[in-house]
């Protein structure tokens, strides 16, 4: 009964379960551990399947067709024609997936010492580096004696099933006592386990619910902008087709009534035929599966086909190849190749994209002595010595060999024994959650979190002050030459949201220490009264530091009253126990210890630019393409960033700083902004203001907006937050796009979507977001924002040293920054032409093909009889015409890669989308129309009242029809090779090869013997021998080519004189210059300006803190390497 109560109450808030105890855990319903991600079984597979496919439009308008055809009384084309297209578009599109089993368990033992077990996350986040996993002691005892694991008994109550791969909460209660239970307790689903022989554990979610199959839920399809207008396109040709289908049948009414009728005795009605009006009904349909072939299903194929083939170029292309990783550019996705062709707005990262996040300690501050600049003392302070030497480490046995510093006199202070120096470089031994690996005596390797700490602990090593290692309750310090051991008490880890860390430590002199690290904007608010003056020399020496764009970090310590410390360790121990809101109640716990520190000094590290950044940015302006820097780091470091990127200029004429509290300050600054850059913006009678005065309905689009200088835009996390709400956001947006650069700095990976969502939202231009961090996830691959999917267009993954996370949700992967250019200045700009080039073409092939049968209806008593054989039909787009639009679609160049980066200009016509829009759409079907008319007249002239030689009439229906397919097929022959700029031994035997092939089957489908034994299917007897002789034939040809092409050349003549656009100008400037070469421009020296603030350093993540004091102890060093992987 009190079961049944508990589970009558129990909700999956959270999960209640108990190990080795099958029966008591089935009450509750959770699922096993089969994880189904195939879609199909062998069952299943063609319903499903079919079902799926079907599903889209453009398949159930031809299932639709070949059902029409399926109808004796409408069925005007053999069911084949649309059967053969429909099943090789099925046949291609079908795919399967796998099977897997497996859960998410909680550590119990393991065969490492002190249960530690190594796991790699490649499948979770993408990085190969080892993490540590650890079971609690009271588990951990058990090994792998199978007597006592069986016996064991204990419950877990823990959170619900969630998708938060770095979060877990829970607590086992065992043997009447509680055990937190956190993150690194648990292995998830993915893990690959290695240098363990074995673990053992408790399965605590499976199946669906692991958080790898929760992370696995619907993610937004990214369409691009041609598909949307592909969309459009098509009904609009459904509408055309649907009245062209009403006024055919309207006319075939006229006729039924004014000549059929009275034409009975030699075309009699069918049984079923009642009236004109409803054989007109009945040719609707027939004339409507006719002219189906407008929008024929090989488009669909086609497109796909390009797309996958312009992606293997990307991947394929080795001057995106980066040697030192060994790592190819990546298409990850197939179908946004041509999006890259069309990119307006580029939103950066700074760490790690544009900077190398490779960290180096480069200068400090310690109590208001500034460290690390060298100058010739006969020069003047602004001039660093040419001349430096390297400090001399000798002294220290244990220092890294490649660490590099200048200042000898940061080192004569460590040897005088400096004290404030001395307790600084123990604060950087000790305050981190760096783990020591130390294979060879001596010779010690550190695992950091992040390459901020690894630079800080190398540092204090080198100045003698060691991490050699530690255990879950004590960390080793060499402290000059002497071996020290401090128990360590708590380690209050980072967050994002904290943005420091502290440590507590017992010293041997049973001192207890606090040692603090983190933003000066947040320490500085944490320090003693008495700390004010030093604070500010120290301010000063932060401002120093970041003329050089460096990353900076504040020390801080405090010792601790022993009662004061029991008080707060049980505080902690409570929290720390709490299941629900158990981070907020920690983080209040830490603030009351973290308070009233006494300054020690500032660190500075150096994160230098990737090679080819500025060049790559200056590329990439000349292209109209803007940057805006998204970045969580402080305003002066990514402002200097951005002049050395090129980003911003000295000579731009100002620089706006949007930095108010509220939002009266945030919008008046914003507007004060946009009056300097267009003072009529802020007038009534403005375009812009006038429009928006309309109230337009959300989302609609803002014009552009033209400066009338060179500005640029800086804005924090925290105006931001004031300037994205309300009225504000269009405020914002109006100022910065007119602005050549921006910089958002101290921001959130919830802001960076929202800022790219702000500009997809009401610019309608393509955006890129381009990062290598965890927190650029949230602008790539998307988060739920303002009740809406916020992603960018097209998300890049640089892969760096943050892991691969955001490569591995990003639709290309790149190793280097610089590559971008090449990605959407090259690749992005070709398969946007290629991409228009085909639908342009594909769209008039297919108006020439079937608007015939329109022209020829008024000849036929609009009887829904086709101009053309049933098996031309068939073949037309899926082998006739199908190569040579292949081999332009994937060939074609206009330029090549080199014209195209010394010209970036040649980018903008696809920002603008000019190549293939509803304009040129029309112009394709007024083309198609013009083609279709010549196509059916030429061929009825020149065989009206023609003969043979032998006297016999040549004008009959099979004749006329071979003539008019075969001058179709040599007209669109032409029109192809004039699209085509760039010519290959491919693209002449996809051509030329086509219409070969043509004939080929033209004398294989007439020939006699098929004719002979099929004559149902086959029924053109003898036509091509007959009539591919007859010199009329040729001459209809010729004509048709000469009349359908005169146009599209003069037009390609008369366009460039009457209608240039500055594209034209740009392709003969470089025609000239191929004529008469000129020397490839020199590399100037990019001006980099030094009067910037800089940023914290820190993690992006959490740290080893919990994982380290969670065990008794911890092994010194990292085991072998060469255990065979096991995988969970």
């Amino acid at each position: 009964a009190s079961c049944s109560s508990f589970l009558s109450s129990f909700s999956e808030r959270e999960r209640y379960l108990q190990a080795n105890n099958r029966e008591f855990n089935s009450l509750f319903g959770y699922p096993d551990n089969s994880v189904k991600t195939a879609k199909y079984s062998v069952l299943n597979f063609l319903p499903m399947n079919l079902f799926e496919q079907f599903q889209r439009l453009a398949n159930a308008y031809f299932l639709f067709l070949l059902l029409l055809q399926l109808i004796p009384q409408i069925s005007s084309l053999a069911w084949y024609t649309t059967v053969v297209p429909l099943m090789v578009v099925l046949s291609i599109t079908a795919v399967k997936d796998a099977i897997d089993d497996v859960a998410d368990i909680l550590l119990l033992s393991s065969s490492e010492p002190y249960s530690l077990t190594y796991i790699e996350t490649a499948e979770l986040d993408g990085e190969t580096n080892l993490k540590v996993k650890q079971a609690i002691s009271v588990t951990s005892e058990m090994e792998d004696n199978l007597k006592l694991l069986s016996a064991f008994d204990g419950e877990v109550r823990c959170e619900s099933p969630n998708n938060k791969l770095d979060r877990f909460t829970g607590i086992l209660m065992y043997k009447g006592k509680n055990y937190i239970l956190n993150h690194d307790r648990l292995i998830l689903r993915g893990c690959v386990i290695r240098n363990t022989d074995w673990c053992y554990g408790l399965v605590i979610f499976t199946g669906p619910d692991t958080k790898v199959m929760q992370n696995s839920g619907k993610s937004t399809f990214k369409r691009t902008h041609i598909d949307h207008l592909m969309n459009v396109l098509v009904l609009w040709i459904f509408l055309f087709l649907g009245s062209m289908c009403f006024l055919l049948a309207v006319g075939h009414y006229i006729w039924e009534n004014n000549q059929g009728y009275y034409f009975q005795d030699y075309l009699p009605w069918e049984d079923y035929v009642s009236s004109s009006a409803f054989s007109a009904a009945l040719i609707f349909w027939s004339y409507f599966i006719i002219l189906n072939t407008m929008v024929p299903i090989s488009l669909y194929v086609s497109v796909e086909i390009i797309r996958l083939g312009n992606s293997f170029y990307i991947n394929w292309d080795q001057k995106m190849f980066y040697e030192p990783k060994n790592t190819p550019a990546q298409a990850r996705t197939t179908t946004l190749n041509e999006e890259l062709g069309q990119v307006k707005y580029v939103f950066s990262d700074k760490t790690g994209t544009l900077t190398q996040n490779i960290m180096i300690f480069n200068k400090c501050s310690i109590n208001g002595t500034f460290y690390g600049d060298v100058y010739d003392k006969s020069a003047p302070r602004s001039e660093v010595s040419k001349k430096r030497e390297k400090v001399d480490f000798s002294y220290n046995k244990l220092a890294d060999p490649k660490f590099s510093f200048y200042d000898k006199t940061l080192a004569e202070a460590v040897k005088r024994g400096d004290h404030w120096v001395h307790l600084f470089f123990l604060s950087l031994s000790l305050c981190h959650t760096v783990i020591s690996e130390e294979k060879v005596e001596g010779e010690l390797v550190y695992q950091a979190q992040s390459p901020d700490e690894g630079a800080l602990v190398t540092a204090a090593r080198n100045f003698g002050f060691v991490f050699r290692s530690r255990t879950s309750e004590t960390i080793t310090v060499v402290e000059m030459g002497k071996t020290r051991v401090y128990q360590l008490l708590a380690i209050l880890d980072f967050s994002n949201v904290r943005k420091r860390m502290s440590v507590i430590v017992r010293t041997p002199e049973n001192r207890i220490l606090l040692f603090c690290k983190g933003a000066d904007t947040i320490l500085g608010q944490l320090l003693h009264p008495s700390c004010r003056s030093l604070q500010d020399i120290t301010m000063d020496h932060l401002d120093d530091f970041a003329s050089d764009g460096l990353r900076t970090l504040m020390v801080a310590y405090r010792e601790l009253d022993n009662a004061f410390f029991q008080v707060w360790s049980k505080k902690h121990s409570e929290a720390c126990l709490s299941l629900e809101n158990r981070e907020n109640e920690i983080s209040t716990v830490y603030e009351e210890i973290e308070r009233d520190l006494m300054l020690l000094g500032a660190t500075a590290i150096e994160d230098k630019l990737q090679d080819g950044v500025p060049e790559t940015i200056l590329t990439l302006n000349k292209a109209k393409i803007k940057i805006w820097v998204l970045t969580g780091d402080k305003q002066e470091t990514a402002v200097n960033i951005a002049y050395a990127c090129n980003i911003f200029e000295d000579e731009m004429d100002e620089i706006f700083i949007v930095e108010g509290n509220n939002n009266e300050t945030v919008g008046r600054e914003l507007r004060s902004a946009r009056e300097k850059m267009k003072p009529d913006s802020l007038l009534e009678s403005d375009p812009v203001n006038s429009y928006l005065a309309t109230k337009p309905q959300p989302p609609f689009k803002i014009p552009e907006e033209v400066p009338n200088g060179s500005y640029g835009l800086i804005i924090t996390g925290y105006s931001l937050a004031h300037a994205l709400e309300g009225n504000l956001e269009l405020e914002l947006l109006r100022t910065a796009c007119m602005c050549k650069g921006v910089i958002c700095c101290r921001m959130t990976p919830l802001q960076k979507a929202q800022v790219v969502e702000l500009v997809k939202k009401y610019k309608r231009a393509v955006t890129l977001a381009i990062g290598d961090g965890a927190n650029d996830v949230s602008m790539i691959k998307g988060i739920i924002s303002w009740g809406s999917f916020a992603v960018a267009h097209i998300g890049v993954g640089i892969s760096g040293q943050e892991g691969m996370q955001a490569m591995l949700s990003s639709d290309y992967a790149l190793s280097q920054f610089r590559y971008l250019q090449r990605l959407l200045l090259v690749h992005g700009r070709w398969s946007y032409n290629r991409m228009c080039k085909f639908l342009s073409y594909f769209f008039y092939k297919n108006f020439a093909f079937t608007l015939v049968h329109v022209w020829y209806a008024f000849y036929s008593g609009f009887s829904a009889q086709t101009v053309y054989d049933t098996w031309f039909i068939t073949f037309y787009n899926l082998v006739y015409t199908s190569l040579p639009v292949l081999g332009l679609s994937l060939f074609d160049q206009d330029v090549n890669e080199t014209w195209s980066l010394r010209f970036p200009e040649l980018y903008e016509p696809g920002q603008h989308n000019l190549y293939f829009n509803k304009k040129e759409f029309v112009k394709c079907l007024l083309h198609g129309i013009y083609s279709s008319f010549v196509l059916y007249f030429v061929p009825m002239g020149t065989v009206f009242n023609s003969e043979r030689k032998d006297g016999k009439e040549i004008s009959d229906y099979q004749s006329f029809s071979l003539m008019v397919q075969t001058s179709l097929l040599c007209v669109v022959t032409v029109q192809i090779t004039l699209e085509t700029t760039y010519w290959t031994m491919i693209s002449h035997v996809f051509t030329w090869g086509s219409l070969g092939f043509y004939f080929c089957i033209l004398f294989f489908l007439y020939s006699d013997g098929l004719c002979l034994l099929f004559p149902d299917v086959f029924q053109f007897l003898g036509v091509a021998r007959n009539t591919l002789n007859l010199p009329q034939m040729w001459l209809c040809v010729v004509l048709s080519i000469i009349l359908c092409m005169l146009p599209v050349v003069g037009y390609q003549f008369l366009k460039p004189l009457f209608w240039p656009v500055s594209v034209d100008q740009i392709i003969d400037r470089i025609h000239h210059c191929m004529r008469h070469p000129l020397p490839y421009p020199v590399r100037t020296k990019l001006k980099h300006t030094a009067s910037r603030r800089s940023a914290y350093a820190f993690s992006h993540k959490q740290g080893f803190g919990a994982l380290i004091t969670s065990g008794k102890t911890m092994k010194a060093r990292f085991p072998k390497r060469n255990s065979f992987p096991h995988k969970r």
